[in-house]
């Protein structure tokens, strides 16, 4: 039966006390477990004993040394923390010199190949599939986890930006396997890529135990990826898969089933209705597939030291644990096990995450790929143009500033470019989110990195038509990013955004209309004002959309946008239209495009 999603208060509690325990207790003492009593009148009843441990990444996002592309500095944030799977790669060798290497088993749950300037050189400027008839490139991501020793990992939705044939080269690439049970054919139903994998940890003088390893994406890719996947895969719910292939792996042996989902544990969904399937679905997994010892979590970039869910059939707890994102963490899943009437059976598992920051990075990773990350950072340094003034994103998620209106002003001309005749007479609008507060084009000399700190994503560009009922719909949705700020009460920004869990790239605001937004209202009740060219927009009045294609599909839950018709589709990245138009301007002049047509209110007052 359908199982609800967990209280989020609980959730967040529970994975914090549970992951302080964690840590308070320490890691799992490595090799073999010793017995309690080992007197020799009992030595021949102590059962045999034996530990092993589950290294876990996620979310890598082709981070592979720690540095900012966009920023072209060593990588920093407010929490200190280092990304790069090249630090990760030596908490990963310490692991395995205190444990032995025949007691550690690596493993990602996905979202590896897309991400940084450096995973999108490999897939576009010198892509691995080869170019004008030269054979490609290993991709950095490959060689770095081949070097690690990975033993699978999951697909995650991100693999599949780029397209099938991009993906189906990495795999060729990898040393492991990469996991998606739900990744199905569209025409045979039948797995697309391995859906699982069997691991034997050696014990001597006693038979080897036998980890299986599932791996679950997201069923997300089906709206996500349209362009990519559609009529070519289908991708079915976890728990409906999951169903499928735990018992499996069970009759084939296994004593110990690991899964891998690039699937967050919260229960949430993001597309509303759009597919019969939950996003973020781990815990219902836990919950509903009885035979799972362990879940390694993915795809919503949060830290879970820890977490237990109990399953409702059998009454045994399943440990999860998600470490973070972008080599932020690795987990570390503890097993000991006891071998009873020939059969291994676990007795004890725990799981912390552990910080790389401080660590030195693998130097056979820097010998590896240094080359490639030169080219890269050659590369987004690449003047484009010149900007007359400083263009900031930090004020973009509640004014209507100029440098979100450089996005709105590429997506228009390119969408006008390619109508119909008929078409090309509908009025034509943009919608856009701001994806980062901290992107700042300068003036002077514009870069590469410049534009792509701007628009981090590899989105492409859709023509869509909506009505103007659809339309107001459609910013009265984005508007529940806002908390709602009663008339009279001053606004702060630093709490204002993010209601509901609608992140910054979730938050779309709209060119050539004109709207107020009034946050002193309830959701739903909130755009005002709403006028084309000076009138009212009427309900039944037709615009064509210039919108990326992840909203398009569906992304985020928008409403009318996935259904409605399509004016015009391209497969260029709005990230290159953008650089494209600095080229061939050679000034990025805010006067050839920033209009203030949007403003926040609060019962008809402006708030800034």
């Amino acid at each position: 039966m359908p199982v609800s999603p967990l209280n989020r208060r609980e959730f967040v509690k529970k994975s914090a006390v549970t992951g302080a325990a964690v840590a308070a207790a320490g890691t799992v003492a490595a090799g073999p477990a010793q017995a309690a009593d080992r007197t020799p009148e009992n030595a021949a009843k102590a059962p045999k004993t034996w530990s092993f441990s589950i290294l876990g990444t996620t979310d890598l996002h082709s981070h592979v040394f720690d540095w900012d592309y966009y920023k072209d500095a060593a990588y920093s944030d407010k929490a200190g923390n280092s990304v790069g799977v090249a630090r990760v790669a030596t908490l990963i060798k310490q692991q395995r010199e205190a444990k032995g290497e025949e007691h550690v088993l690596l493993v990602d749950a996905g979202d590896i190949i897309q991400g940084t300037s450096l995973a999108y050189y490999f897939a576009r400027v010198d892509p691995i599939t080869g170019k004008d008839g030269k054979k490609g490139p290993k991709h950095p991501m490959a060689v770095a986890m081949n070097h690690m020793r990975y033993d699978a990992a999951a697909l995650g939705n991100h693999e599949f930006n780029y397209g099938i044939e991009t993906l189906r080269k990495f795999e060729k690439q990898c040393h492991f396997p990469l996991l998606g049970a739900n990744a199905l054919d569209a025409k045979t139903l039948r797995p697309a890529f391995h859906p699982y994998t069997v691991k034997r940890i050696c014990v001597p003088g006693a038979p080897d135990i036998k980890v299986g390893i599932l791996g679950l994406t997201n069923p997300g890719i089906a709206l996500w990826d349209k362009d990519n996947v559609s009529g070519k895969m289908v991708f079915p719910g976890l728990v409906e898969q999951a169903k499928k292939y735990v018992p499996r792996l069970r009759a084939l042996g296994c004593d110990v089933v690991f899964l891998t989902d690039h699937s967050g544990l919260d229960g949430s969904t993001s597309w509303g209705d759009s597919l019969p399937y939950v996003e973020n679905a781990s815990n219902l997994v836990a919950e509903q597939v009885p035979g799972i010892d362990a879940i390694l979590v993915g795809h919503t970039h949060k830290e879970v030291s820890s977490y237990t869910v109990k399953n409702e059939e059998t009454g045994e707890e399943v440990l999860l644990s998600e470490p973070y994102c972008w080599g932020y963490r690795l987990t570390v899943f503890d097993f000991e096990l006891e071998l009873h009437c020939g059969q291994w059976k676990v007795t004890k598992k725990t799981a912390q995450t552990l910080d790389p920051k401080g660590v030195e990075e693998d130097p056979e990773i820097t010998k590896l790929l240094k080359a490639d990350h030169d080219l890269v950072v050659k590369y987004v340094n690449t003047a484009v143009g010149s900007c007359t003034q400083d263009l900031s994103a930090a004020e973009s998620c509640w004014k209507d500033v100029p440098i979100m209106d450089f996005i709105h002003e590429v997506q228009m001309q390119s969408v006008k470019a390619g109508l119909s005749t008929s078409d090309a007479a509908l009025p034509l609008i943009s919608v856009a989110a701001p994806f980062s507060r901290t992107a700042d084009i300068p003036a002077g000399s514009v870069t590469i990195k410049d534009v792509a700190g701007l628009y981090i994503y590899d989105n492409t560009l859709y023509g869509k038509k909506l009505t103007g009922a659809q339309l107001k719909d459609y910013l009265e949705f984005a508007a529940k990013y806002y908390h709602q700020v009663p008339s009279g009460t001053k606004v702060d920004t630093a709490t204002l955004t993010n209601a509901n869990n609608f992140w910054d790239y979730m938050y779309d605001t709209a060119a050539g209309v004109s709207y107020d937004i009034d946050i002193a209202q309830a959701e739903g009740s909130r755009i005002k004002n709403l006028t084309y060219n000076g009138a009212a927009v009427a309900d039944d009045q037709v615009f064509v959309v210039a919108v990326n294609n992840y909203r398009a599909n569906g992304g985020s839950g928008y409403p009318h946008i996935a259904t409605a018709d399509i004016a015009y589709s391209s497969t260029n990245e709005i990230r290159q239209l953008m650089i494209d138009y600095v080229t061939a301007k050679g000034t990025l002049n805010p006067a050839d495009f920033a209009v203030a047509n949007w403003k926040l209110t609060q019962d008809g007052t402006a708030v800034f």
